[in-house]
């Protein structure tokens, strides 16, 4: 039985107006005011208390957090603790690395709160948060969403938003007010394990999803005092993705005009959409580590950007300062050195008696001026006044009916639809027919864990097994398809039970080789298992030997595949890309991708994803899609003759349709422009096929010169998508103003220059002249 309704349209989310006397928005002026009421009837251990965040297993039974399940309870001891006698003022995280029922959440939440308020002198609430990356991840039974790498191929701002309003409701149906997310690093590096937690590797559409999904958390109008609303997180500030190893939390080395260009600009945009809260990058940049970066924090983030929100280190990292930097010669320096760069709240999460002693002593001492610590209480106090925490510390499970609906359900299934990629389709071999005999094989195609990711259900997400048996896996989707009499199923390889992600083997391997010569088709699923930061860490781009082995096999006997790429970030698949005729990249769709890819392939669904990454060809060859001119030259002629080899497998933007659109009659309404002008660029594009489609239509401009910094060859400034049925056209108007055209130099100095231009949708290319005042 079909589960969905095919590319149906976005539904309208109505408020439940939970007590509209606490969903009325405070203003600007009554939190403040109130704000500096509560701060000067606080003591500096109040203030200090408030500064500090402590994990949930601190004050739980001491069960530990990677082992297998047991009904978690509080400590009411340690809780009285933490809140009464260190003043703690925030709690993070599941317990034992595992997702809880909302009514489960509710309880505990509930009961901290109460023993904050018996305990506590002025009963100040407790704000909670809890990573919600791609739907409330921490919340049984909750809608989960594809991750924010296939929510960048979706290319749908809108889609982006309706699915974080879903994770606001169903995280606030948790009891959870604060969410740390949306992920605005750039995805530049496919090494990198934390690369699907990013939207893509372009500024601009980073930035344009970001403002989306805080959107869809905080509301547009940033009320977060409805409870259907959250805070939300930027994170992390900033560069962390552009680590020179490319492992986790290793160092970068980024000049001050890429900062600017490239890593910022996300930030700037979600600081100018009232994102409440933002995290710091937990590694070094140009030899510094961020919580130690004044100059990052302070005079960028806070007075440059004009950041008035709350400063959340990650996890540790204040102590990582000590203990893995080498910066500071104990733990007491390392505090020293974060808040007076600019944090205002420690992540500790362990051994927050230490931090609040330190952090005292520091303040007595007068190493941390009182000015800091008043700043950095007002912010979070500004946050729990902006969240109504006072008047409502813990939202009822019961007050949100839509928790997991068919209609949230439908939201999730919308995104991987218009997320999953097409990226070869030679003989236009896809769709399937219905009534095709196909063998599916390969490690990622009877999983619900691998079309998930980590942070689902626990923090790599292996426990997903436990949460998602009711969803289904590839293999299940397709045997819902077509019937499962026209079905093999044959693993061929396997992941190991219980061992690091990378690790897989055989598992019937000659039995699906045999297999794939009684069929008509192969679905061949692979890819990766979870992980995310320093367990995703990888020494091999290469899709791993036994899984290119099978492909290879495979292929050898002549049955067409289709292979199927169910993975976090590009694992080169060169040594056999050859031999097969089709390509889907179906990123990390989440618990409604199997379905997705199913309607896909078998043509219920028309694919519209848009790759948001160059996909390297060979290890050695990770140029992404914003480079130099001399990174793609032509053969030079003399002595030296020699060329940039710039050969992507598949490149940024690439992504095929099972109808045809064509371009023409792209027109600038200007030749030239003045700094203070605007220009506006048309194009007309037309379904020339014979199905409807959804197009996503890129605009991109380049500097043909510049004078102190080489220039990109191409950047991205406007995207929209469009529905276009058979024979149907449309006229697409966008608007590039000067703002799209300044450059950063190398002093960090943002340099708008006269000159000229290149506007290019798709083919077409036209010419326009940037002139002085």
């Amino acid at each position: 039985m079909k589960r969905f309704i095919i590319a149906a349209g976005c539904f309208v989310f109505a408020a439940l107006n939970i007590n509209a006397q606490e969903n009325q928005q405070k203003t600007d002026a009554e939190i403040s005011s109130r704000t500096e009421e509560i701060l000067s009837k606080m003591t500096l251990e109040e203030k200090v208390g408030q500064m500090t965040q402590v994990t949930l297993d601190v004050i739980g039974e001491g069960e530990d957090r990677y082992s297998s399940y047991e009904p978690f309870n509080l400590d009411e001891a340690l809780v009285k603790k933490a809140v009464g006698k260190y003043k703690v003022g925030s709690f993070l995280n599941t317990a034992n690395n595992r997702a809880l029922p909302r009514e489960k959440w509710y309880s505990i939440i509930s009961k901290i709160q109460e023993i904050n308020s018996e305990e506590t002198r002025l009963d100040i609430p407790i704000i909670y948060g809890v990573d919600e990356i791609h739907g409330a991840t921490y919340t049984a039974g909750a809608t989960m969403f594809p991750q924010q790498i296939a929510q960048g191929a979706s290319r749908n701002p809108q889609l982006v938003q309706r699915g974080a309003e879903i994770t606001a409701y169903e995280t606030r149906a948790s009891g959870i007010p604060w969410n740390f997310s949306p992920v605005l690093d750039l995805g530049l590096d496919p090494r990198f394990s934390r690369m699907w937690e990013s939207f893509g590797e372009d500024p601009y559409l980073v930035s344009t999803l970001g403002v989306a999904m805080i959107d869809g958390y905080e509301g547009v109008d940033n009320n977060i005092g409805n409870p259907e609303h959250i805070a939300s997180t930027m994170k992390h500030f900033l560069g962390y993705h552009a680590v020179t190893s490319g492992k986790d939390r290793t160092p970068s080395y980024i000049p001050e005009s890429a900062l600017r260009e490239y890593h910022l600009p996300s930030f700037k945009a979600a600081v100018e959409a009232g994102a409440h809260t933002i995290m710091v990058n937990s590694g070094i940049i140009n030899g510094v580590p961020v919580h130690a970066n004044y100059d990052l924090l302070t005079k960028l983030l806070k007075e440059e950007l004009g950041f008035e929100g709350l400063v959340v280190t990650d996890w540790a990292d204040i102590e990582n300062l000590h203990r893995r930097d080498r910066i500071a010669k104990n733990d007491k320096e390392a505090i020293k050195m974060a808040i007076n760069a600019g944090v205002d709240m420690s992540m500790v999460p362990y051994q927050y008696e230490r931090f609040v002693d330190n952090l005292l002593e520091l303040v007595k001492e007068g190493e941390v001026e009182t000015s800091r610590i008043d700043d950095a209480v007002r912010r979070i106090i500004k946050v729990k006044l902006a969240l109504n925490l006072f008047e409502t510390p813990v939202t009822n499970p019961d007050d949100y009916p839509k928790f997991g609906s068919k209609e949230f359900e439908q939201a999730s299934y919308n995104m991987a639809a218009e997320a999953i990629t097409l990226l070869k389709n030679e003989g236009n071999i896809l769709p399937l027919k219905k009534n095709a005999k196909v063998l599916v094989t390969g490690p990622n195609a009877n999983s619900m864990r691998t079309l998930n990711g980590a942070w689902t259900y626990s923090w790599q997400g292996e426990k997903v097994p436990e949460f998602a048996q009711s969803y289904n896996t590839v293999l299940e989707a397709v045997q819902n398809e077509i019937g499962k009499k026209n079905v093999t199923y044959v693993p061929g390889v396997q992941y190991v039970e219980g061992g690091n992600y990378y690790e897989d083997e055989k598992a019937d391997f000659d039995k699906a080789v045999s297999a794939a010569k009684k069929a008509d088709y192969i679905l061949l699923v692979v890819g990766e298992n979870t992980y995310t930061e320093k367990p995703g860490d990888l020494n091999d781009l290469y899709l791993s030997d036994n899984q290119t082995e099978l492909a290879q096999k495979l292929a050898a006997t002549g049955k067409p595949v289709i292979l199927i790429l169910n993975e976090g970030r590009p694992r080169i698949i060169s040594k056999f890309e050859k031999q097969v005729p089709a390509i889907i990249q179906a990123y990390l769709p989440g618990n409604y991708g199997g379905d997705a890819l199913a309607d896909i392939i078998f043509g219920d669904v028309n694919p519209s994803g848009k790759i948001p990454y160059n996909y390297p060809r060979y290890p050695n060859a990770l140029i992404p899609y914003i480079h130099k001119p001399s990174e793609e030259q032509t053969k030079a002629e003399g002595v030296y003759n020699y060329e940039a080899d710039y050969n992507p497998q598949f490149s940024f933007g690439d992504g095929l349709s099972y109808t045809t659109f064509k371009y023409e009659n792209m027109e600038l309404d200007k030749s030239s422009i003045m700094p203070n002008q605007s220009l506006k660029v048309k194009v007309k594009v037309t379904n020339t096929g014979d199905r409807a489609g959804k197009e996503v239509v890129e605009l991109y401009t380049s500097d043909q010169y510049a004078t102190q910094i080489t220039p990109d060859v191409k950047r991205l400034r406007r995207f929209e998508k469009i529905n276009l049925e058979p024979g149907e056209s449309r006229i697409l108007e966008f608007s590039l103003n000067p703002e799209d055209l300044f450059y950063y130099n190398a002093k960090g100095e943002k340099v708008l220059e006269a000159g000229e231009f290149e506007v290019q949708i798709k083919d077409l290319k036209q010419k326009f002249e940037l002139k002085e005042k």
